[in-house]
């Protein structure tokens, strides 16, 4: 190790600090002038680029979209980014959600792990640096942007405004390294005629980028069609009642799982969609239920859609049906797609506007955010590499995700790079008692810093 150890004699100055960070409860709300995602968010980051002045550290403040404390000149930039605000605490907590808890060799609160812990070894790594009067060939900048947590534009405003960076990482994933990440597409389907013949109502989702774990549809149909859904249905799976007014309710029940693993999931909307096909006609359920179940179904490849494909470096494709709503004036359904990162948007669009146009259907696309890839040889890969291994005496992976992370916004230049360890079980990070153990925490710090040394004193 070459001066990741530098670290640990800011031991106590981090917990304190990452205590003052924990204590403001930095969830995103309305906007409000010249804070865009809120009081709380604004005092978060004002909060961290106080202490980045307390450090000594220069500081820049983005409208509050985001900051960053930087140390070194040049033309070019590293950047490490990391963010201040949280998910809200939510219920069931042992501890004071802002209050940062150290028991049993744990550390716990409300962003200690996602991403207030991360954000203040960030930062500390830059004092370090700055403290041993380092040299290195770029500016160094610890970015904190302010409404990750919703998705925001925070980073697209921060860099609209400031250089793209040469390389970087963000510890705000897990080790190894996340060298890839697949594209995200997000699609719409519409018919505009609403719900038609036996269906009345349509519902199934919470978030396209979910797997729904429940599904309902009411519909009017005939005592013995009411019977052949029974006969079809399997109980594990289906609820069916009949309403003294004749109306038909089913109730399908899946399992949730995230949109970018459907295949650990079991689709409710899929099930539901499927059973009504086998039993009515598409002219008694509509364009849109036709569609699913016959275009979709139980996939989560693309398969019947036309868009199935694979990579080396991300493997799959994958489809997720996230949302569905028919109801008497329109009918909707979306769904999420992960596509591997050699791959291009455009013929995944083409052959599923063709299908979707052989039932009426109008298709738009509701979002999409380009692959993030970077092959393993190259120069960052091995820099980080060779961080993680001085620390742990270990090789480190590099692998891909069919999820998302902050290194999206960086133009193609940063990867996802820690804090968790393989080994560790979760840490709750969107639940109740989210925590760090506090011996790795600490390893995570002499890795980040490592790794912020390599990256500022290399060519």
């Amino acid at each position: 190790m070459k001066f990741g150890h530098e670290i640990l004699k800011y031991r106590e100055d981090i917990l304190r600090d990452l205590g003052r960070l924990i204590a403001i409860p930095s969830v995103c709300s309305a906007p409000l002038p010249g804070k865009p995602f809120g009081k709380a968010s604004a005092e978060a980051l004002a909060c961290i680029l106080n202490i980045a002045r307390e450090l000594g550290l220069e500081t820049d403040n983005t409208e509050n979209y985001a900051g960053d404390a930087h140390y070194g000149t040049g033309s070019k930039y590293i950047d490490v980014l990391t963010h201040v605000d949280v998910v809200p605490a939510g219920d069931g907590w042992n501890s004071d959600p802002f209050s940062l808890t150290e028991k049993d060799g744990f550390l716990f609160g409300r962003g200690v792990a996602d991403d207030k812990g991360p954000a203040i070894i960030a930062l500390y790594c830059l004092k370090a640096l700055k403290d041993a009067q380092i040299k290195g060939n770029y500016v160094l900048r610890t970015i904190f942007g302010a409404g990750e947590e919703i998705g925001s534009d925070d980073l697209a405003h921060y860099y609209s405004q400031h250089p793209y960076p040469a390389m970087g990482f963000t510890p705000d994933c897990a080790y190894g390294i996340c060298h890839s990440e697949k594209g995200i597409l997000r699609i719409d389907f519409q018919d505009f005629k609403g719900a038609m013949g036996c269906i009345r109502s349509f519902h199934a989702g919470v978030a396209v980028n979910a797997v729904p774990d429940k599904a309902e549809v009411k519909l009017a149909c005939t005592p013995m069609q009411h019977q052949q859904l029974i006969n079809a249905a399997d109980s594990k799976h289906f609820a069916i009642s009949r309403t003294d007014d004749g109306i038909t309710v089913i109730t399908a029940r899946g399992c949730a799982a995230h949109g970018a693993e459907p295949e650990l999931g079991l689709n409710a909307a899929s099930l539901l969609a499927s059973l009504l096909s086998g039993i009515f006609h598409k002219e008694e359920t509509g364009n849109l239920i036709a569609f699913l179940a016959d275009c979709i179904s139980m996939e989560y490849d693309g398969t019947l859609l036309g868009i199935a494909m694979e990579d080396e470096p991300s493997g799959p494709l994958t489809l997720n049906l996230g949302l569905v709503n028919i109801l008497e004036e329109t009918s909707c359904a979306s769904i999420d797609i992960r596509y591997p990162v050699t791959k291009k948007k455009a013929p995944i669009v083409d052959a599923i506007t063709k299908r979707a146009e052989e039932y009426q259907l109008k298709t738009v696309i509701a979002n999409h955010d380009a692959p993030l890839y970077i092959p393993k040889d190259y120069p960052l890969i091995r820099l980080l590499q060779e961080a993680y291994q001085s620390v742990m005496k270990e090789p480190c992976s590099v692998f891909s995700t069919g999820g998302g992370t902050y290194a999206r916004g960086t133009n193609n230049k940063t990867v996802a790079f820690g804090p968790v360890f393989p080994s560790e079980p979760s840490t709750n990070a969107h639940n109740c008692n989210e925590h760090l153990n506090l011996e790795n925490f600490f390893l995570h710090a002499q890795i980040c810093l490592e790794a912020m040394y390599l990256m500022f004193t290399g060519n």
